[in-house]
């Protein structure tokens, strides 16, 4: 018999999640449990099991996130806060909705189940039970109604995808700004092979952006350097999170500690130091054979001058190579220069629905607002 069990807190969830999940860190309960530890105060998680009889045959993360002017339009500055546009992005997007994903990491992070034991449609019915759930006791407890739906993030050929169930359900289907990823090549067994494989133009980009660092080092961040700089760390992800014009949540301030005590070497972190003053930072998520950049910031001073974003971007590359990961994945955003460095954009979709019969009718043109797509020239550094 298929039935489903929602799980409020990682420890509650059976020892066989981890078993079922040991092809992604990020569908883990080590990590689960540091995103729960320390998640945006706008975010809430939960966890449903689909089970045949007593077997776990499929799991979700479903993420209840509460949207509001605040949080999404952080800076004031910028042409996107316009009246109308405010209006017509919160009437669809204000208010409560609930994610079957990850809304704090590109990808499809949020969903498992496995094809041999459960078909798709199966698992999905049980996993929009689990949705109905929710959606009631989130009004119950909390008063709230669950505005919109979301399913996220598919590559197109995602076997993952079930059209038919999700048509079935009236959900729209959106394309989103595309992941950037690097395949990192059989012959790289160095970076110094990465940079052979440039052409010339794109090997002098590099020495330049090297030479520009002047004295500035990287160097790898341990849990107690994390948490001793926490402040300092979270200052300088919002230098770059503020910038964003549309954002739907902030990381708290322990956020990257908690990854790294769950995670422990799984979770990278790397500083950049300016006569021992920390100016920049990246970190990364070991994900089996995928290296997952994460979050990162930066001292606006230090960002121009010095080319710190673009080197951040060769010393992920770096990792990646000389650690014998098969792809980089550099996620979305700034596609011009990830593909500088030699990510390619790899097209992605969501699923949405809108509990409004109106704001449903709008919202590909919400999502195309949200995911411009911006005119960039996709650069090919390799010969």
């Amino acid at each position: 018999m298929t039935h489903y069990k929602i799980y409020n807190k990682t420890e509650d969830l059976p020892d066989s999640w981890n078993d079922l999940t040991t092809h992604d860190v990020l569908l883990q309960p080590a990590y689960l449990k540091g995103l729960e530890s320390a998640s945006p105060n706008n975010i809430q998680c939960f966890y449903i099991g689909v089970f045949i009889n007593d077997e776990l045959v499929g799991i979700a993360l479903i993420q209840r996130v509460q949207l509001y002017l605040k949080d999404m339009f952080r800076d004031s500055g910028v042409s996107c806060v316009k009246t109308f546009v405010k209006d017509n992005l919160s009437k669809v997007l204000k208010g409560n909705i609930l994610v079957v994903g990850n809304l704090t990491h590109t990808g499809q992070h949020g969903l498992y189940f496995d094809g041999k034991k459960i078909a798709p449609n199966t698992f999905y019915n049980e996993i929009f039970k689990g949705l109905e759930e929710l959606k009631s006791k989130i009004k119950a407890e909390n008063n709230k109604t669950i505005r919109l739906v979301l399913v996220k993030d598919f590559f197109l050929n995602d076997t993952f995808i079930d059209e038919n169930f999700f048509q079935s359900k009236k959900l729209h289907k959106a394309s989103v700004q595309p992941n950037m990823i690097m395949n990192v090549l059989g012959d790289w067994s160095c970076n110094q092979d990465y940079i052979s494989c440039m052409k010339k133009k794109y090997r002098d980009r590099y020495k330049r952006a090297k030479k520009k660092l002047n004295s500035i080092t990287c160097s790898e961040m341990d849990l107690e350097m994390v948490k001793a700089n926490s402040k300092l760390i979270h200052d300088l992800y919002l230098n770059v999170s503020d910038n964003a014009k549309f954002n739907t949540f902030i990381l708290p301030e322990n956020h990257f500690y908690h990854c790294k005590l769950r995670l422990k070497e799984k979770f990278k972190v790397f500083g950049y130091y300016l006569k021992d003053e920390l100016i920049g930072f990246f970190t990364l998520i070991l994900n089996n054979n995928h290296l997952e950049t994460y979050f990162l910031g930066y001292d606006h001073e230090h960002q121009y001058p010095n080319q710190l974003y673009l080197n951040m971007l060769y010393d992920m590359a770096q990792f990646g190579i000389e650690n014998k990961f098969q792809s980089i994945v550099y996620a979305r955003t700034a596609m011009e220069i990830k593909s500088s460095v030699g990510a390619k954009p790899k097209p992605m979709v969501m699923y949405l629905k809108h509990t409004n019969i109106i704001l449903n009718a709008i919202l590909k043109q919400v999502f195309r607002f949200m995911n411009p797509s911006k005119e960039w020239e996709e650069r090919h550094p390799f010969d």
